[in-house]
Protein backbone atom coordinates (compact mmCIF):
# COMPACT_ATOMS: atom_id res chain seq x y z
CA UNK A 1 0.00 0.00 0.00
CA UNK A 2 2.81 2.16 0.81
CA UNK A 3 4.40 1.73 -2.57
CA UNK A 4 1.50 2.40 -4.16
CA UNK A 5 0.95 6.17 -2.28
CA UNK A 6 4.44 7.13 -3.28
CA UNK A 7 4.01 5.87 -6.94
CA UNK A 8 0.89 8.07 -6.43
CA UNK A 9 3.23 10.89 -5.19
CA UNK A 10 5.41 10.95 -8.45
CA UNK A 11 8.29 8.44 -7.68
CA UNK A 12 9.07 5.94 -9.99
CA UNK A 13 9.30 2.08 -9.04
CA UNK A 14 13.70 2.39 -8.25
CA UNK A 15 13.32 5.39 -6.30
CA UNK A 16 10.28 3.62 -4.01
CA UNK A 17 12.05 0.55 -3.71
CA UNK A 18 15.45 2.62 -2.12
CA UNK A 19 12.86 4.40 0.09
CA UNK A 20 12.10 1.07 1.49
CA UNK A 21 15.48 -0.90 1.32
CA UNK A 22 17.42 2.64 2.99
CA UNK A 23 14.46 3.17 5.23
CA UNK A 24 14.85 -0.42 6.99
CA UNK A 25 18.90 -0.64 6.56
CA UNK A 26 20.52 3.03 6.76
CA UNK A 27 24.58 3.84 5.88
CA UNK A 28 24.25 1.87 2.77
CA UNK A 29 26.30 2.06 -0.11
CA UNK A 30 25.53 2.89 -3.44
CA UNK A 31 26.59 -0.05 -4.72
CA UNK A 32 25.37 -2.33 -2.61
CA UNK A 33 21.64 -0.40 -2.91
CA UNK A 34 22.24 -1.04 -6.45
CA UNK A 35 22.77 -5.03 -6.22
CA UNK A 36 19.41 -5.38 -3.48
CA UNK A 37 17.85 -3.00 -6.62
CA UNK A 38 19.55 -5.54 -9.38
CA UNK A 39 20.39 -2.78 -10.99
CA UNK A 40 23.60 -0.54 -12.15
CA UNK A 41 25.34 1.61 -9.58
CA UNK A 42 24.89 4.36 -12.07
CA UNK A 43 20.95 3.94 -12.00
CA UNK A 44 20.88 3.90 -8.51
CA UNK A 45 23.44 6.80 -7.91
CA UNK A 46 20.69 8.82 -9.97
CA UNK A 47 17.79 7.34 -7.94
CA UNK A 48 19.59 8.35 -4.95
CA UNK A 49 20.18 11.76 -6.11
CA UNK A 50 16.51 12.79 -6.72
CA UNK A 51 15.38 11.36 -3.55
CA UNK A 52 18.48 13.74 -1.76
CA UNK A 53 16.88 16.85 -3.68
CA UNK A 54 13.72 15.99 -2.02
CA UNK A 55 15.04 15.98 1.44
CA UNK A 56 14.14 12.04 1.42
CA UNK A 57 17.81 10.78 1.09
CA UNK A 58 20.46 11.81 3.27
CA UNK A 59 24.41 10.86 2.87
CA UNK A 60 27.24 10.78 5.10
CA UNK A 61 30.64 12.78 4.32
CA UNK A 62 32.20 9.58 4.34
CA UNK A 63 34.31 7.70 1.46
CA UNK A 64 32.30 5.84 -0.11
CA UNK A 65 29.28 7.52 1.10
CA UNK A 66 26.80 5.84 3.11
CA UNK A 67 23.44 6.81 2.18
CA UNK A 68 19.73 6.60 4.48
CA UNK A 69 16.61 7.57 4.22
CA UNK A 70 13.21 8.39 6.48
CA UNK A 71 11.18 5.74 7.21
CA UNK A 72 8.36 5.14 4.36
CA UNK A 73 5.63 6.64 6.35
CA UNK A 74 7.66 10.51 7.55
CA UNK A 75 9.18 10.11 3.54
CA UNK A 76 5.14 10.26 2.92
CA UNK A 77 4.09 12.94 5.18
CA UNK A 78 7.43 14.78 3.66
CA UNK A 79 6.36 14.46 0.23
CA UNK A 80 2.73 15.65 1.32
CA UNK A 81 3.87 18.82 3.27
CA UNK A 82 6.17 19.89 0.05
CA UNK A 83 3.35 19.49 -1.96
CA UNK A 84 1.33 21.35 0.35
CA UNK A 85 3.60 24.24 1.17
CA UNK A 86 4.53 24.30 -3.52
CA UNK A 87 0.66 24.09 -4.03
CA UNK A 88 0.07 27.41 -1.17
CA UNK A 89 2.76 29.44 -3.46
CA UNK A 90 0.41 28.91 -6.35
CA UNK A 91 -2.83 29.49 -5.13
CA UNK A 92 -1.17 32.38 -4.23
CA UNK A 93 0.59 33.03 -6.73
CA UNK A 94 -2.93 33.04 -8.88
CA UNK A 95 -4.76 35.01 -6.63
CA UNK A 96 -2.18 38.06 -7.20
CA UNK A 97 -2.41 37.44 -11.19
CA UNK A 98 -6.54 36.80 -11.23
CA UNK A 99 -7.11 40.95 -9.28
CA UNK A 100 -6.34 42.42 -12.93
CA UNK A 101 -8.63 39.72 -14.95
CA UNK A 102 -11.68 41.30 -16.70
CA UNK A 103 -14.60 39.96 -17.85
CA UNK A 104 -13.59 39.96 -21.59
CA UNK A 105 -10.80 38.12 -21.08
CA UNK A 106 -11.97 35.17 -18.75
CA UNK A 107 -14.89 34.74 -21.61
CA UNK A 108 -11.54 34.84 -24.01
CA UNK A 109 -11.08 30.79 -24.13
CA UNK A 110 -14.84 30.44 -24.75
CA UNK A 111 -14.69 32.52 -27.68
CA UNK A 112 -11.28 30.64 -29.34
CA UNK A 113 -13.64 27.45 -29.26
CA UNK A 114 -16.66 28.68 -31.10
CA UNK A 115 -14.16 29.52 -33.69
CA UNK A 116 -11.57 27.24 -33.17
CA UNK A 117 -11.38 23.97 -35.99
CA UNK A 118 -12.27 21.08 -34.35
CA UNK A 119 -9.41 19.81 -31.98
CA UNK A 120 -8.36 16.56 -29.86
CA UNK A 121 -5.78 15.57 -27.19
CA UNK A 122 -4.90 12.38 -25.28
CA UNK A 123 -5.27 12.50 -21.83
CA UNK A 124 -3.33 9.49 -19.58
CA UNK A 125 -3.89 8.62 -16.01
CA UNK A 126 -7.48 7.97 -14.61
CA UNK A 127 -6.61 10.65 -12.05
CA UNK A 128 -6.54 13.25 -14.81
CA UNK A 129 -9.33 11.95 -16.94
CA UNK A 130 -11.88 11.91 -14.26
CA UNK A 131 -10.87 15.39 -13.78
CA UNK A 132 -12.11 15.81 -17.28
CA UNK A 133 -14.85 14.74 -16.98
CA UNK A 134 -15.77 17.03 -14.08
CA UNK A 135 -15.10 19.60 -16.15
CA UNK A 136 -17.68 18.17 -18.22
CA UNK A 137 -20.10 17.98 -15.97
CA UNK A 138 -19.75 21.41 -14.45
CA UNK A 139 -19.51 23.12 -17.82
CA UNK A 140 -22.49 21.38 -19.41
CA UNK A 141 -25.60 22.40 -20.19
CA UNK A 142 -28.32 20.05 -21.63
CA UNK A 143 -27.11 16.47 -21.86
CA UNK A 144 -24.07 14.71 -20.16
CA UNK A 145 -23.61 10.94 -21.69
CA UNK A 146 -21.47 8.56 -19.45
CA UNK A 147 -20.13 5.04 -20.81
CA UNK A 148 -19.05 3.31 -18.23
CA UNK A 149 -18.46 -0.26 -19.19
CA UNK A 150 -18.34 -3.07 -16.63
CA UNK A 151 -16.16 -1.62 -13.89
CA UNK A 152 -16.53 2.50 -14.91
CA UNK A 153 -19.54 3.00 -11.79
CA UNK A 154 -16.46 1.77 -9.44
CA UNK A 155 -14.05 4.35 -11.12
CA UNK A 156 -16.56 7.58 -11.08
CA UNK A 157 -17.25 6.70 -7.25
CA UNK A 158 -13.71 5.88 -6.60
CA UNK A 159 -13.19 9.95 -7.87
CA UNK A 160 -15.71 11.58 -5.45
CA UNK A 161 -14.97 15.24 -7.30
CA UNK A 162 -16.41 13.90 -10.35
CA UNK A 163 -18.86 12.17 -8.95
CA UNK A 164 -20.16 15.23 -7.38
CA UNK A 165 -19.76 16.97 -10.10
CA UNK A 166 -22.09 14.55 -12.48
CA UNK A 167 -24.51 14.53 -9.71
CA UNK A 168 -24.67 18.54 -9.20
CA UNK A 169 -25.62 18.49 -12.99
CA UNK A 170 -28.27 16.64 -12.54
CA UNK A 171 -29.69 18.00 -10.44
CA UNK A 172 -29.62 21.78 -12.02
CA UNK A 173 -31.41 19.44 -14.74
CA UNK A 174 -29.08 18.59 -17.02
CA UNK A 175 -30.30 15.25 -18.64
CA UNK A 176 -27.76 12.76 -17.30
CA UNK A 177 -27.58 9.53 -18.81
CA UNK A 178 -25.48 6.40 -18.28
CA UNK A 179 -25.28 3.48 -20.34
CA UNK A 180 -23.56 0.33 -18.27
CA UNK A 181 -22.11 -3.35 -18.55
CA UNK A 182 -23.67 -4.52 -14.95
CA UNK A 183 -21.79 -6.84 -12.73
CA UNK A 184 -23.01 -8.05 -9.68
CA UNK A 185 -20.09 -6.45 -7.87
CA UNK A 186 -20.35 -3.17 -8.66
CA UNK A 187 -24.46 -2.54 -8.04
CA UNK A 188 -24.19 -0.93 -4.85
CA UNK A 189 -22.35 1.83 -6.46
CA UNK A 190 -25.04 2.98 -8.22
CA UNK A 191 -27.05 4.07 -5.36
CA UNK A 192 -24.35 7.16 -5.06
CA UNK A 193 -25.95 8.49 -8.32
CA UNK A 194 -28.95 11.05 -8.12
CA UNK A 195 -31.93 9.81 -8.61
CA UNK A 196 -32.70 11.55 -11.41
CA UNK A 197 -29.84 10.02 -13.22
CA UNK A 198 -31.29 7.41 -15.62
CA UNK A 199 -28.94 3.95 -16.05
CA UNK A 200 -29.32 1.73 -18.55
CA UNK A 201 -27.42 -1.76 -19.17
CA UNK A 202 -26.31 -3.00 -22.47
CA UNK A 203 -24.92 -6.22 -23.35
CA UNK A 204 -23.54 -5.07 -26.32
CA UNK A 205 -21.50 -1.91 -25.17
CA UNK A 206 -18.37 -2.34 -23.21
CA UNK A 207 -16.57 0.92 -24.00
CA UNK A 208 -15.82 3.87 -21.91
CA UNK A 209 -16.05 7.23 -23.13
CA UNK A 210 -18.07 11.02 -21.98
CA UNK A 211 -20.15 13.08 -24.33
CA UNK A 212 -20.87 16.73 -23.15
CA UNK A 213 -23.69 17.85 -24.96
CA UNK A 214 -22.85 18.47 -28.82
CA UNK A 215 -19.27 19.74 -28.41
CA UNK A 216 -16.84 17.57 -26.60
CA UNK A 217 -16.33 13.42 -26.34
CA UNK A 218 -13.97 11.38 -24.54
CA UNK A 219 -12.76 7.85 -25.89
CA UNK A 220 -10.91 5.73 -23.72
CA UNK A 221 -7.99 4.21 -25.79
CA UNK A 222 -6.95 2.18 -22.91
CA UNK A 223 -7.81 0.67 -19.84
CA UNK A 224 -5.87 -0.90 -17.12
CA UNK A 225 -6.43 -4.39 -16.67
CA UNK A 226 -6.94 -4.63 -12.90
CA UNK A 227 -10.02 -3.00 -12.64
CA UNK A 228 -9.38 -1.47 -8.57
CA UNK A 229 -6.02 -0.56 -9.91
CA UNK A 230 -4.94 3.06 -10.18
CA UNK A 231 -5.49 3.59 -13.68
CA UNK A 232 -1.85 4.47 -14.32
CA UNK A 233 -2.44 2.90 -17.82
CA UNK A 234 -5.49 4.51 -18.37
CA UNK A 235 -5.42 6.63 -21.73
CA UNK A 236 -8.25 8.37 -23.77
CA UNK A 237 -8.37 10.64 -26.39
CA UNK A 238 -10.77 14.04 -25.78
CA UNK A 239 -12.05 15.45 -29.22
CA UNK A 240 -13.49 18.82 -29.11
CA UNK A 241 -16.11 19.09 -32.56
CA UNK A 242 -19.63 19.52 -32.82
CA UNK A 243 -20.22 17.19 -36.32
CA UNK A 244 -17.58 14.31 -34.05
CA UNK A 245 -20.16 15.00 -30.88
CA UNK A 246 -23.40 14.53 -32.81
CA UNK A 247 -22.65 11.66 -34.68
CA UNK A 248 -21.22 10.38 -31.45
CA UNK A 249 -24.83 10.78 -30.14
CA UNK A 250 -26.62 9.54 -33.05
CA UNK A 251 -25.11 5.93 -32.02
CA UNK A 252 -25.60 6.35 -28.18
CA UNK A 253 -28.99 7.16 -29.04
CA UNK A 254 -29.00 3.72 -30.95
CA UNK A 255 -27.74 1.45 -28.49
CA UNK A 256 -29.99 3.36 -25.55
CA UNK A 257 -33.45 2.41 -26.83
CA UNK A 258 -31.80 -0.70 -27.06
CA UNK A 259 -30.64 -1.26 -23.30
CA UNK A 260 -32.34 -2.45 -20.33
CA UNK A 261 -33.29 -0.21 -17.12
CA UNK A 262 -31.08 -0.55 -14.52
CA UNK A 263 -33.95 -1.79 -12.18
CA UNK A 264 -34.91 -4.88 -14.83
CA UNK A 265 -31.31 -5.60 -15.21
CA UNK A 266 -30.69 -5.88 -11.78
CA UNK A 267 -33.01 -8.81 -11.26
CA UNK A 268 -30.04 -10.92 -12.68
CA UNK A 269 -28.12 -10.40 -9.52
CA UNK A 270 -30.85 -10.13 -6.92
CA UNK A 271 -33.27 -12.99 -8.69
CA UNK A 272 -30.61 -14.59 -11.10
CA UNK A 273 -32.95 -14.12 -13.61
CA UNK A 274 -33.00 -12.57 -16.67
CA UNK A 275 -36.11 -9.80 -16.81
CA UNK A 276 -35.26 -7.83 -20.07
CA UNK A 277 -38.03 -6.66 -22.64
CA UNK A 278 -37.90 -9.66 -25.36
CA UNK A 279 -37.59 -7.99 -28.73
CA UNK A 280 -39.43 -10.29 -31.58
CA UNK A 281 -38.96 -10.26 -35.06
CA UNK A 282 -42.66 -11.01 -36.36
CA UNK A 283 -41.59 -11.32 -40.21
CA UNK A 284 -40.12 -9.47 -42.92
CA UNK A 285 -40.99 -7.53 -46.48
CA UNK A 286 -44.14 -5.55 -47.36
CA UNK A 287 -46.99 -6.18 -45.15
CA UNK A 288 -48.89 -3.88 -47.52
CA UNK A 289 -48.12 -5.99 -50.18
CA UNK A 290 -48.97 -9.36 -48.26
CA UNK A 291 -52.70 -7.85 -47.32
CA UNK A 292 -53.19 -7.19 -50.27
CA UNK A 293 -52.69 -10.31 -51.53
CA UNK A 294 -54.52 -12.05 -49.06
CA UNK A 295 -57.36 -10.08 -49.76
CA UNK A 296 -57.05 -10.72 -53.63
CA UNK A 297 -56.19 -6.69 -53.97
CA UNK A 298 -53.44 -6.19 -56.70
CA UNK A 299 -53.30 -2.98 -55.17
CA UNK A 300 -53.54 -1.54 -59.26
CA UNK A 301 -56.26 1.28 -59.09
CA UNK A 302 -57.45 2.62 -62.70
CA UNK A 303 -55.82 5.12 -64.20
CA UNK A 304 -58.93 6.58 -65.74
CA UNK A 305 -62.10 7.48 -64.24
CA UNK A 306 -64.74 5.17 -65.13
CA UNK A 307 -68.49 5.24 -65.47
CA UNK A 308 -69.98 4.36 -61.88
CA UNK A 309 -71.24 0.78 -62.23
CA UNK A 310 -73.17 -0.69 -58.96
CA UNK A 311 -72.81 -4.10 -59.68
CA UNK A 312 -69.10 -4.01 -60.71
CA UNK A 313 -68.76 -1.92 -57.34
CA UNK A 314 -70.69 -4.37 -54.73
CA UNK A 315 -69.05 -7.58 -56.50
CA UNK A 316 -65.90 -6.24 -55.69
CA UNK A 317 -66.61 -5.30 -52.16
CA UNK A 318 -67.95 -9.11 -51.59
CA UNK A 319 -64.75 -10.45 -53.29
CA UNK A 320 -62.82 -8.61 -50.83
CA UNK A 321 -65.16 -9.27 -47.94
CA UNK A 322 -65.22 -13.11 -48.19
CA UNK A 323 -61.51 -13.27 -48.16
CA UNK A 324 -61.79 -11.43 -45.14
CA UNK A 325 -63.48 -13.43 -43.72
CA UNK A 326 -61.20 -16.46 -44.65
CA UNK A 327 -58.65 -14.77 -43.02
CA UNK A 328 -60.54 -14.62 -39.65
CA UNK A 329 -61.30 -18.13 -39.47
CA UNK A 330 -58.67 -19.31 -37.34
CA UNK A 331 -55.71 -21.04 -38.69
CA UNK A 332 -52.62 -20.41 -38.12
CA UNK A 333 -51.49 -20.71 -41.91
CA UNK A 334 -53.60 -17.68 -42.25
CA UNK A 335 -50.90 -15.39 -40.08
CA UNK A 336 -48.49 -16.73 -42.62
CA UNK A 337 -50.59 -15.24 -45.65
CA UNK A 338 -50.11 -12.05 -43.41
CA UNK A 339 -46.32 -12.27 -43.52
CA UNK A 340 -46.21 -13.12 -39.59
CA UNK A 341 -43.49 -15.91 -39.10
CA UNK A 342 -44.69 -18.12 -35.86
CA UNK A 343 -42.00 -20.33 -36.25
CA UNK A 344 -39.29 -17.47 -36.25
CA UNK A 345 -41.29 -15.96 -33.36
CA UNK A 346 -41.25 -18.95 -31.08
CA UNK A 347 -37.60 -19.33 -31.92
CA UNK A 348 -37.24 -16.58 -30.16
CA UNK A 349 -38.70 -16.65 -27.43
CA UNK A 350 -36.57 -20.31 -27.10
CA UNK A 351 -33.18 -18.54 -27.86
CA UNK A 352 -34.31 -16.46 -24.59
CA UNK A 353 -35.07 -19.56 -22.39
CA UNK A 354 -32.08 -21.08 -23.58
CA UNK A 355 -30.35 -17.82 -22.94
CA UNK A 356 -31.59 -17.31 -19.21
CA UNK A 357 -30.75 -21.58 -18.55
CA UNK A 358 -27.04 -20.74 -19.59
CA UNK A 359 -27.53 -17.61 -17.14
CA UNK A 360 -28.45 -19.68 -14.34
CA UNK A 361 -26.00 -22.25 -14.76
CA UNK A 362 -22.97 -19.75 -15.41
CA UNK A 363 -21.34 -20.19 -12.18
CA UNK A 364 -20.46 -24.19 -13.84
CA UNK A 365 -17.07 -23.43 -14.99
CA UNK A 366 -16.85 -27.34 -16.31
CA UNK A 367 -18.43 -27.37 -19.99
CA UNK A 368 -19.65 -30.86 -20.04
CA UNK A 369 -20.82 -30.34 -16.04
CA UNK A 370 -22.87 -27.84 -18.08
CA UNK A 371 -24.46 -29.87 -20.73
CA UNK A 372 -24.99 -32.69 -18.30
CA UNK A 373 -27.06 -30.19 -16.33
CA UNK A 374 -28.58 -29.11 -19.76
CA UNK A 375 -29.72 -32.08 -20.13
CA UNK A 376 -31.08 -33.06 -17.18
CA UNK A 377 -33.36 -29.60 -18.07
CA UNK A 378 -34.58 -31.06 -21.23
CA UNK A 379 -35.88 -33.96 -20.12
CA UNK A 380 -37.40 -32.98 -16.70
CA UNK A 381 -39.30 -30.28 -18.68
CA UNK A 382 -40.83 -33.23 -21.06
CA UNK A 383 -39.14 -31.98 -23.97
CA UNK A 384 -37.12 -34.91 -25.48
CA UNK A 385 -33.67 -36.54 -24.75
CA UNK A 386 -30.51 -34.43 -25.31
CA UNK A 387 -27.11 -36.31 -26.17
CA UNK A 388 -23.59 -35.43 -26.83
CA UNK A 389 -20.59 -37.66 -29.33
CA UNK A 390 -17.35 -36.74 -30.24
CA UNK A 391 -17.04 -38.45 -33.52
CA UNK A 392 -16.11 -37.41 -35.71
CA UNK A 393 -16.52 -33.95 -33.50
CA UNK A 394 -18.32 -32.79 -30.53
CA UNK A 395 -21.59 -32.31 -31.12
CA UNK A 396 -24.53 -32.16 -28.96
CA UNK A 397 -27.93 -34.06 -30.57
CA UNK A 398 -31.19 -32.53 -30.04
CA UNK A 399 -34.47 -35.19 -29.57
CA UNK A 400 -38.16 -34.20 -29.41
CA UNK A 401 -40.91 -35.60 -27.43
CA UNK A 402 -43.23 -33.51 -30.29
CA UNK A 403 -41.12 -33.53 -33.48
CA UNK A 404 -42.27 -31.11 -36.73
CA UNK A 405 -45.17 -32.19 -38.33
CA UNK A 406 -46.50 -31.18 -42.02
CA UNK A 407 -50.00 -30.12 -40.98
CA UNK A 408 -49.55 -25.88 -41.97
CA UNK A 409 -52.45 -24.93 -39.32
CA UNK A 410 -50.20 -26.51 -36.26
CA UNK A 411 -48.46 -24.26 -33.79
CA UNK A 412 -44.61 -24.89 -34.38
CA UNK A 413 -43.39 -25.76 -31.01
CA UNK A 414 -40.75 -27.34 -32.30
CA UNK A 415 -39.11 -24.18 -32.99
CA UNK A 416 -39.53 -23.03 -29.87
CA UNK A 417 -38.03 -26.42 -28.19
CA UNK A 418 -34.71 -26.06 -30.43
CA UNK A 419 -34.56 -22.53 -29.81
CA UNK A 420 -34.01 -23.14 -26.14
CA UNK A 421 -30.81 -25.78 -27.12
CA UNK A 422 -29.52 -22.69 -29.83
CA UNK A 423 -29.84 -20.24 -27.07
CA UNK A 424 -28.29 -22.38 -24.46
CA UNK A 425 -25.08 -23.34 -26.46
CA UNK A 426 -24.74 -20.13 -28.34
CA UNK A 427 -25.02 -17.89 -24.82
CA UNK A 428 -22.39 -20.36 -23.01
CA UNK A 429 -19.53 -20.79 -25.91
CA UNK A 430 -19.64 -18.55 -28.75
CA UNK A 431 -17.76 -15.67 -25.73
CA UNK A 432 -14.58 -17.42 -27.30
CA UNK A 433 -14.75 -15.84 -30.77
CA UNK A 434 -12.91 -18.75 -32.02
CA UNK A 435 -15.78 -21.16 -30.74
CA UNK A 436 -18.18 -21.70 -33.91
CA UNK A 437 -21.57 -23.79 -33.30
CA UNK A 438 -23.14 -25.19 -36.36
CA UNK A 439 -26.89 -26.87 -36.73
CA UNK A 440 -27.35 -29.40 -38.69
CA UNK A 441 -29.86 -32.12 -39.98
CA UNK A 442 -29.69 -35.15 -37.89
CA UNK A 443 -31.07 -38.53 -38.84
CA UNK A 444 -34.46 -37.83 -38.90
CA UNK A 445 -35.70 -39.54 -35.94
CA UNK A 446 -37.67 -37.92 -33.12
CA UNK A 447 -34.56 -38.93 -30.83
CA UNK A 448 -32.04 -37.47 -33.46
CA UNK A 449 -33.60 -34.78 -35.46
CA UNK A 450 -30.82 -32.17 -35.53
CA UNK A 451 -26.98 -31.78 -34.56
CA UNK A 452 -25.12 -29.20 -32.60
CA UNK A 453 -21.61 -29.14 -33.77
CA UNK A 454 -19.62 -27.08 -31.45
CA UNK A 455 -15.74 -26.38 -33.02
CA UNK A 456 -13.02 -24.35 -32.50
CA UNK A 457 -12.17 -22.30 -35.41
CA UNK A 458 -8.32 -21.65 -36.24
CA UNK A 459 -7.49 -18.62 -37.78
CA UNK A 460 -4.45 -19.63 -39.88
CA UNK A 461 -2.18 -17.24 -42.25
CA UNK A 462 -2.11 -18.00 -45.50
CA UNK A 463 1.46 -17.44 -47.43
CA UNK A 464 1.03 -15.81 -50.26
CA UNK A 465 4.26 -17.00 -53.13
CA UNK A 466 5.18 -15.26 -56.27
Amino acid sequence: MWEELLLEAGLNEREVRSILILGSRPKMKASELAKELNTTRLDAYNSLSRLQEMGIVTATADRPMLFSSLRVNEAMEHIIQSRKQQLDRLVGGFEDLSQGITETDASYEKQRRDLDDPRFAVLKERTHIYNRLQKMANESEERLILLLGQFGILHLCRNPDALEAVNTAAVRGVVVQIITHLDGRTLRFFEKLDTSIEVRHSDELDSLGFVQDQSEVIQYLNIEDNPVGRGKEDAALIIESSPFSQAHLHLIDAIWEAAVPLETARARFTENQINDPLRLTIGEGSFLKNVSVALGFDGELPNEDTPFDPDAFFAAGKEVNEARKRLTEGKLSNLKVLGIDLGRMLRQIGNRVGREIAFSLRSIDNDIEFLDEMMDWWEHAGLGMLQYDVDPQFHVIVGLNHPPVSDPDALPMWEMDDGIIEGALSTRFTKDANIVIQRTEGEGTPDNLWHYLIHRHELKAIELVD
